[in-house]
């Protein structure tokens, strides 16, 4: 397998590097604005530059680089990994037209293990009769942008398709000075030291907590995610694709 990166330089192009060698996975071609490489790979600082064709391109650098991925993918026709996260809404609205005519595949956490806690949180919920609070708390290292974690969205989402009102997502609690009300989901982030991340949800109810954790131990874990995802959908028809829908389809192919 080919893969273009975009974001070669920075802790998680190196990870994907260091996994694509591992994996017999070829990079093509290596894209940073602003790194210096100190690798043998074909570089370019833009990725309209790259001349290089591919059956995948992985985009690890930051949300604001969405335009220029969804030109490229325009340009080549080729499949496209979205692997940053803290997206704004026109930022979505772009990839998901994107995907009308191309593949592309989004998630905010390429941990194998983080979609299967989306899924105990789901069962969880169900098995309680949808009556409990439940509050979310993510910790990352002192470096990350972004907050709540695009990690910690994508797990109250999950549990918000769940409850039968239109569900809140708390991340401050300082100002309000109300009881918590039930259609609410609480986010609390931490940003400290070199943490790769760690999410923990609870669901309280009665007397009694259910604790569900998920912890990343190394950057690793991610960049294997993000080759299994270029893979998945290296020749899948127009489409948007995620996490979940690669899970399914291995599941079933079992």
């Amino acid at each position: 397998m080919n893969i273009i990166l975009n974001g070669a330089c920075g802790r998680m192009g190196r990870e994907i590097i260091a996994a694509a060698n591992k994996n017999g996975v070829n990079i093509v071609a290596a894209v940073d604005k602003f790194g210096t490489p100190d690798f043998d790979i074909p570089f370019y600082s833009s990725i309209e530059a790259v001349k290089e064709t591919a059956d995948a391109v992985i985009d690890f650098t930051h949300h604001t680089a969405v335009p220029e991925i969804c030109a490229f993918v325009r340009k080549t026709g080729i499949p496209a990994v979205v692997a940053s996260t803290g997206h704004t809404e026109s930022e979505k609205a772009m990839l998901l037209e994107l995907s009308k005519e191309y593949a592309v595949f989004c998630s905010r956490n390429m941990s194998l293990g983080i979609n299967l806690l989306i899924d105990l949180c789901r069962s969880a919920y169900t098995a309680l009769g949808g009556d409990c609070d439940i509050e979310i708390i993510e910790k990352h290292h002192r470096n990350k942008l972004d907050a709540p974690s695009g990690t910690a969205l994508m797990i109250a989402e999950g549990i918000a398709e769940l409850m039968p009102e239109k569900c809140e997502f708390v991340t401050e609690r300082a100002s309000r000075h109300i009881v918590r009300p039930d259609n609410e989901i609480g986010i609390s982030s931490i940003r400290c030291g070199g943490i790769f991340g760690e999410h923990e949800v609870l669901l309280s109810r009665n007397g009694e907590t259910v604790s569900l954790k998920h912890t990343a131990e190394s950057r690793a874990l991610f960049a294997e995610g993000a080759l299994k995802a270029a893979e998945y959908i290296a020749n899948k028809p127009a489409g948007m694709y995620s996490m979940k829908n690669l899970l399914a389809e291995t599941a079933s192919a079992k």
